[in-house]
């Protein structure tokens, strides 16, 4: 699972923006690089639960690309524990 590290590096919010909003939006620093990866932690959950993939399992798949993350930051950050609900 390191492609789910490796993809969207250029424009990791390609489904929300496009690459000319992202490019500015980051030379402005206007990105938080946490708001960014949190966003492709929960993306790329959604891509494996869509493929039947078990929820461990998934977050399991996560930690391998993201290895300096907790499964229980994981789990936080795909179900949004972290008290914002938007």
């Amino acid at each position: 699972m390191q492609a789910v590290a490796d993809r969207d590096t250029r424009n990791p919010l390609a489904g929300l923006v496009s690459d000319d909003v992202y490019e500015v939006l980051q030379a402005h620093s206007l990105l938080s690089e946490k708001g960014v990866r949190d966003y492709q932690i929960r993306k790329h959950f959604r891509e494996m639960r869509e493929m039947d993939i078990p929820a461990y399992d998934a977050i399991e798949h996560l930690r391998e690309a993201f290895p300096y993350l907790q499964f229980d930051t994981i789990r936080k950050i795909v179900y949004r524990l972290n008290g914002k609900r938007h």
